[in-house]
């Protein structure tokens, strides 16, 4: 899945940004407002998933197999986030993650004993580099729009503002995990 770019310390430190992500999240589920637990429980498993997902070297001791399971959590991940009692465009954003999740899952070279599976090498030569642009896409996009709300939103540590200083971290999360998403997409 990965080239140079993301080898050593820069693909160890995106996986700590994935995991503080995650557990902040997992933070919320369990302290945060109940009508937002499901959410929150996804992007949990996101951010725990990119966490794994993210340093090659980690990915090459990986069983030749874990792509596969990888493919099958984020695709039920996806399935169920079109059932969450949330607006439409949060529901696809999600799916729309998840969906991310089980393309780099699939596209992703393990291998336990060193050697690599034949996943990456097949799915590039199936053309999916579009697939790959549009994710790129989506995800830039994303990150511009709910970034430029964060910033128009202004400071969180006004007085009376604390539950909307929740909505406002979670929010930043996952704008980090949609740069996080970007990051391992360009490294496809």
């Amino acid at each position: 899945m990965h080239h140079g770019a993301l080898s050593g310390f820069p693909g160890w430190l995106l996986a700590a940004l994935c995991a503080a992500v995650g557990a902040y999240c997992l933070l919320r589920v369990r302290t945060g407002p109940r009508a937002e637990r499901a959410e929150m429980t996804g992007d949990a498993l996101m951010g725990f998933g990119m966490a794994v997902m993210a340093p090659p070297s980690l990915m090459a001791v990986l069983p030749g197999w874990s792509g596969a399971v990888f493919g099958i959590v984020f695709g039920a991940v996806g399935l169920a986030a079109l059932t969450f009692p949330r607006p439409l465009h949060q529901r696809l954003h999600h799916s729309v993650g998840a969906l991310a999740m089980v393309y780099m899952a699939f596209a992703m070279p393990t291998g336990g004993h060193g050697s690599g599976t034949a996943h990456g090498a097949h799915m590039a030569g199936l053309g999916v580099p579009v697939l790959t642009g549009a994710l790129l896409a989506y995800f830039a996009v994303y990150v511009l729009y709910t970034g430029a709300t964060l910033v128009a939103a202004g400071p969180a540590d006004v007085p009376g503002a604390v539950p909307r200083s929740g909505v406002l971290l979670s929010r930043a999360c996952r704008v980090a995990m949609a740069v996080a998403m970007l990051t391992m997409l360009a490294a496809l």
